[in-house]
């Protein structure tokens, strides 16, 4: 699957923008993350795919958790690769985090709140002044940003890439399309 359909499944079935931000923004994380990694160029495509299309069930999953992630892989069906429905599935808890592809889309997922709260919190609201300084100081702050997982998002780790480089790069994937999420 291309990033275009998922891009038209993701504004087909997922009618909040936020979230359909939220799903961009893990798309282009994990894009990032691929890259660091230095993954082929198919490779990092089928990622950002995984990014977008990881909580494309939301909507009408929110208030069942066991079905998330399930629905999703259900819906897409052979759309997707067994890597990509893997990927989502743990990023739900709902399989091992047994690849690369898992444990980037488990540690992406909740690092976009994450930063879109600490640019809220700023004068100016914007992307663009927040800095990773800022974040690892609120990273200590419980109350900030209280549905972010610091444990999820500290399971960067398993990717072999540090907290703070994992906040570099997350943060800078999001900045470079801050005008695409109204940042």
């Amino acid at each position: 699957m291309t990033r275009d359909e998922a891009v038209a499944l993701l504004k087909r079935h997922v009618p909040a923008p936020n979230l359909q931000n939220h799903c961009l923004a893990v798309g282009w994380i994990m894009r990032a993350l691929a890259e660091c990694l230095g993954l082929d160029a198919e490779d990092v495509g089928r990622w950002e795919v995984a990014g977008i299309l990881h909580d494309l069930d939301y909507a009408t999953t929110a208030e069942d958790f066991e079905a998330h992630g399930r629905v999703t892989v259900e819906m897409l069906g052979d759309r997707i690769d067994d890597e990509q429905a893997r990927a989502i599935l743990a990023h739900a808890e709902k399989a091992p985090r047994d690849t690369l592809m898992d444990r980037a889309l488990y540690a992406a997922d909740p690092v976009t709140g994450f930063i879109v709260a600490a640019a809220l919190v700023r004068p100016d609201r914007s992307l663009a002044a927040v800095e990773v300084g800022s974040l690892k100081k609120r990273w200590k702050e419980k109350a900030f940003a209280r549905g972010a997982s610091r444990e999820q998002m500290a399971a960067c780790a398993e990717l072999g890439i540090e907290r703070d480089e994992f906040l570099a790069l997350s943060l800078a994937a999001m900045q470079e399309h801050a005008a695409e999420l109204g940042l």
